[in-house]
């Protein structure tokens, strides 16, 4: 098969903090934070277009949903400031006092934003509008506890009352009660809506393997649990069309349940070892620098390694490196699948064992079957698909980045950065760009050429 060409360029290496390049939803803009300062630069030319001076460190940046004003907050000053982009001199401030700061975000009308305070005492709505405030009671600390529908209509709570889980649903123009109800959870552990909005998946802490599927009326549509006596669910994804729930757990598999009759319908098992000769393995494979060269490297505090590329592994079986769990030593051993990622098409599913941190598997859809692994020589930082085809970046922490496709893989070292340790990666949602992410410096990698969709073969 004929593999689609591209063309990539990168930018400078530039100045950032706090992992936290972010691209504005309308694609115009990108917000970079450099320590007490957030630069608004232009997404084509990575000009800086306006500068704000903030109160302290930033440790947290979101765009609002319309690209018109950004957040930025300093949760150990408990204190969120927000910029607008058409009037730079305007500006707010929401200072959380003594009640502490540990989450904000975004209403989806741009006016409202969002505030979660120590120890999850309540929940803040704040008002842009009007400068009205309401509270939201009870919340529960998980990490999910706040969740909008797809269609930003409603917004679902996680709460604790009288010792039981419960679920709030608000409309979000009027901040109103829609529907409350018990969950039969004995410790809720995320929530997440469907992709079109009609049902939400609840789940259980890792002490037990629960997941319930319930409708916004509050019935209960399904119950399901794969096991017992052990440490159960630890990821959950809906796929972008709806039809497909994967749930991933600490026995390392992935479970996919549809949307008909809410039943397993595949099991994705991460073997140590692979037998499967349908599969595609691919394995990095680097080249490094010897004698005095290297010594040289060393001694600058250089990588050693002048080129990474990927090789095809065409024996069998396999053997994958994993890391030997401790369960009597950590309350969450690392083992099982940790993420779950569906491309934009729903076409592939993406996902790690966290026993195999260095290893990538995918799975095709269509054919409920492992398509491919990819292998690296250190532990995979971050992976995401591109927003609009089935292409995948990672990254290791060293100064390549790695992209996968139905036609191939491929490693890129970003020039002129050897010393760069590629952390954290953001797709720009026209999907031609990636910022390439740091722990004080980024770069974009501009991506040039035909979109392509893979054929039902393909997959």
């Amino acid at each position: 098969m004929e593999k689609p060409s591209c063309k990539m360029n990168f930018s400078e290496v530039l100045r950032a903090s706090g992992f936290q390049v972010s691209w504005s939803p309308d694609g115009r803009f990108c917000a970079v934070p450099v320590t007490a300062r957030l630069e608004i630069r232009d997404a084509h030319t990575l000009q800086v277009l306006l500068s704000y001076n903030c109160t302290d460190a930033i440790q947290y940046l979101d765009w609002a949903p319309d690209s018109c004003y950004i957040l930025t907050s300093s949760y150990k000053r408990g204190i969120s400031e927000v910029w607008s982009l058409d009037d730079p001199e305007w500006r707010c401030k929401i200072d959380e006092g003594t009640a502490g700061l540990v989450k904000v975000c975004w209403a989806p009308d741009s006016r409202h934003i969002l505030t979660t305070a120590e120890f999850h005492l309540r929940v803040t709505v704040w008002s842009l509008v009007n400068k009205s405030v309401s509270y939201i009671k009870h919340p529960k600390n998980v990490t999910s506890g706040l969740q909008f529908s797809p269609d930003q209509d409603y917004l679902a709570v996680v709460e604790r009352r009288e010792c039981k889980d419960c679920l709030s649903i608000l409309e979000t123009k009027s901040w109103q009660l829609v529907k409350h109800f018990e969950v039969a959870t004995k410790d809720l552990a995320g929530v997440q809506w469907a992709s079109d909005g009609t049902v939400l998946a609840v789940w259980e802490s890792p002490l037990e393997y629960k997941v319930l599927i319930y409708s916004l009326s509050g019935h209960c549509l399904a119950s399901y649990s794969a096991y017992q006596w052990s440490l159960g669910v630890k990821t959950v994804a809906w796929s972008p069309t709806g039809q497909f729930l994967a749930i991933g757990s600490y026995d390392q598999k992935i479970r996919l349940m549809n949307h008909i009759t809410w039943r397993v319908i595949a099991t994705f098992s991460h073997n140590s070892t692979i037998d499967s000769e349908t599969c595609t393995i691919y394995k990095e494979v680097e080249k490094p620098l010897t004698g005095y060269p290297a010594t040289l490297a060393s001694v600058q505090g250089l990588p050693l390694v002048i080129e990474t590329i990927y090789e095809e592994e065409e024996h069998r079986p396999v053997a994958l490196a994993t890391v030997p769990a401790e369960p009597t030593k950590q309350a969450r051993p690392r083992i099982g699948i940790g993420t779950a990622v569906f491309s934009n098409d729903s076409r592939f599913l993406a996902t790690r064992n966290d026993n195999m941190p260095a290893t990538l598997w995918i799975w095709s859809i269509p054919k409920l079957s492992l398509k491919a692994i990819l292998v690296h020589a250190s532990p995979i930082k971050d992976f995401a698909w591109d927003p609009q085809q089935s292409r995948l970046a990672l990254c290791t922490g060293s100064s390549h980045v790695y992209f996968w496709s139905p036609f191939g893989c491929l490693t890129v070292a970003v020039p002129g950065a050897s010393t760069m340790q590629i952390s954290s990666l953001r797709w720009h949602p026209t999907g031609s760009r990636l910022a390439l992410i740091g722990r004080d410096q980024f770069a974009v990698c501009f991506i040039e050429g035909p979109s392509q969709k893979p054929k039902d073969e393909d997959c």
